[in-house]
């Protein structure tokens, strides 16, 4: 077959572009990346030739090759692990074959720190050797294939393709190091990269080093093999001779991330079943952690084979976020992905692991809250999925979740809620939406602030969800303020002077029952029904869901993804019977509640609901000519 040429996905281009002004800080991690590249190879080989030995071919010794040709100015990184064949460079090599590509590309920013975490969360370092060369060649052959591979490119938006001669499976990439880069060609500069960032690779990374014995003319060049890394898995050491910046390159290794592991956790467990996990929580939150094709990144292996690195039964989807690797002593080696359903041993692994990541979280949150905030804001929408799917672990997920409330700035648990909760409060209180900002100033409130009531704010789409899953916690329900029957006349307010006083204040019932008639005859089927409030203390009028309806939120989030019958519920106005503008309402309705003008008013309050609640207003052009009407006869000469 002829060399063929193809350009690179739209997405590597980008990408490329911008590893090419230098995007990496140190631009050494290049080696970092194509070693740990090889060490997968090697891996995913190695778990392939459980069930077909004849992979291996009687080359069952695994190993990665750094060599250096200093008069061509090339290093390469060579293995012997599953190799590629055509179909595998193309899309590995000249695409990001990943979900959320789109997403990915939209999120690159041009600032070098954020965009090293993004290209690091999706595994295409490999790109990060445009660094430091001016061209790029691979040649491999897949383990079991007779045909070997060449693929070769500058980076500049184009690869080429082309059969070629390989003795061996597996991969070898050769860099031809730019101008800027001469540096790689020495030993003791790849020998302390390589000790910096991969000597927790479990594979032996191997170079050849020139020496010279002997004195005068019996002096010689002798070229000795050497052993560059520790070569064995980290998370089998003992936790007092593993350093913290050991932990951390581990963490970048299994996680192909570059952000540092916001916790860490190495244990051994032993008894009935026996493993060992070394798990990660990371700083940043993965930009496709809410894609629905993304996989877990614990990699399972058996008695330190490994088995799979995507393996949904090692964690449930809400802890998808944790990173790292689970070596099981009580699987058999050859095990396949479907015997990994289902799996009595994984069940007991996973139900270890998820108690001990819960309990950690809970020492942080308690202890650390400070530290634990910057977990939350990035991984707590996560959590939360659990609260909604994990009735076992339920209440260790709420002991773990925090929330911002009108009590002030500070993350909130439900614990302090409870603490503050007024006398004759008998629910927890809060409300939905978007914006924690909008909720804020939202006129459902106002009624809670006047008597000091906390309300949670939550802006997440999984709290609907888990609010009414959950229901009643510690014998207090669940309950949104914008539902009818908030009740606020039972709790007592901190001025208690106030409340008496309010209780004692007659109001003109006939007055305001003829306004509340009037307002559903001019509102007619735009609401469901209109209602003195007992929550408004400013605004003049809100909507709110009847107490048995949906959720306001919750259809809206509904109708905006095609459910428009969520949207068909109506809406109740509840009007403040003490705001001027329902005063002189009351005047007008009393002369004649038919009148366009007291028709056009009425329109007007419950489109500025709608507005407030962020709803479409049902006819902009008609609130548009009845404002301009009311302005024109309300604006002085």
């Amino acid at each position: 077959m002829s060399e063929e040429k193809l350009s690179f996905q739209a997405e590597v281009s980008k990408l490329l572009s911008i590893v090419a002004h230098s995007l990496y800080s140190d631009k050494e991690i290049f080696l970092r990346e194509l070693i740990s590249n090889a060490s997968d190879a090697c891996d995913k080989l190695r778990y392939e030739a459980l069930t077909n030995e004849d992979l291996l071919a009687g080359d069952g010794e695994f190993k990665i090759k750094l060599t250096v040709d200093k008069e061509a100015g090339t290093i390469s990184i060579a293995d012997n692990g599953i190799g590629m064949n055509r179909e595998d460079l193309i899309n590995n090599l000249g695409t990001i074959a990943r979900s959320g590509t789109g997403a990915f590309v939209d999120a690159l920013t041009g600032d070098s720190k954020k965009d090293m975490a993004l290209i690091g969360q999706f595994g295409v370092g490999f790109y990060s050797s445009f660094m430091v060369s001016d061209k790029v060649e691979v040649v491999t052959k897949r383990a079991g294939d007779d045909q070997a591979w060449k693929w070769i490119s500058d980076g500049q938006g184009e690869f080429t393709v082309s059969e070629a001669e390989k003795d061996s499976r597996g991969m070898t990439a050769t860099l031809f190091l730019n101008d800027e880069s001469k540096e790689y060609l020495e030993f003791h500069r790849i020998q302390q990269v390589v000790r910096t960032y991969s000597d927790h690779i479990a594979i032996p990374i191997l170079m050849d080093r020139e020496t010279e014995e002997g004195e005068g003319d019996e002096k010689k060049k002798v070229i000795t093999e050497e052993t560059l890394n520790t070569a064995s898995a980290l998370w089998t050491r003992s936790k007092s001779d593993i350093n913290e910046d050991q932990y951390k390159e581990f963490y970048h290794h299994v996680g192909h991330v570059f952000d540092d592991p916001w916790l860490t956790l190495h244990n051994t467990v032993e008894g009935v079943i026996e493993y060992t996990n070394l798990l990660f929580i990371p700083t940043s939150r993965p930009m496709d952690i809410f894609h629905p094709d993304r996989k877990q990144n614990v990699k399972l292996y058996v008695k330190r084979v490994f088995i799979t690195d995507n393996c949904d039964e090692l964690l449930p989807p809400y802890l998808r976020f944790v990173r790292g690797v689970v070596d099981a002593q009580d699987l058999p080696l050859n095990i396949s992905r479907e015997m990994l359903q289902n799996n009595p041993v994984l069940s007991k692994i996973k139900l270890g692991l998820v108690k001990r990541i819960l309990g950690e979280l809970k020492k942080k949150a308690d202890k650390k809250p400070e530290e634990y905030a910057t977990f939350w804001e990035a991984f707590g929408a996560v959590i939360k999925e659990g609260v909604y799917e994990d009735f076992t672990n339920r209440d260790a997920l709420l002991d773990i979740c925090r929330f911002k409330s009108t009590n002030g700035d500070d993350l909130v648990s439900l614990e302090d809620y409870m603490g503050r909760m007024k006398e004759g409060q008998e629910a927890i209180y809060y409300i939905t939406g978007e914006d924690v900002s909008a909720l804020r100033n939202s006129p459902q409130l106002e009624g809670f602030a006047a008597k000091g009531i906390e309300v949670l704010l939550l802006s997440d789409s999984v709290d609907e969800f888990w609010v009414s899953a959950i229901g009643i916690h510690k014998e207090k329900p669940f309950k949104s303020v914008t539902k009818g029957g908030a009740d606020l006349d039972k709790i007592k307010s901190e001025e208690k002077e106030a409340d008496d006083k309010k209780e004692d204040e007659s109001t003109d019932t006939e007055a305001l029952d003829r306004l509340i008639a009037a307002m559903k005859v001019a509102l007619g089927e735009d609401v469901k029904d209109v209602r003195k409030s007992n929550r408004l203390t400013g605004s003049a009028v809100c909507l709110v869901a009847d107490e048995n309806d949906m959720d306001m939120h919750l259809q809206r989030m509904l109708a905006q993804h095609g459910q428009s019958e969520a949207a068909a519920s109506k809406r109740i106005l509840e009007i403040n019977d003490g705001h001027a503008v329902i005063e002189k309402l009351k005047s007008m309705a009393e002369k004649d509640g038919t009148s366009n003008t007291f028709v056009d008013a009425s329109k007007l309050l419950f489109d500025q609901a709608c507005i407030v609640e962020g709803e479409k207003i049902q006819d902009p052009a008609a609130f548009a000519r009845r404002l301009s009407s009311v302005m024109a006869s309300g604006l002085p000469l």
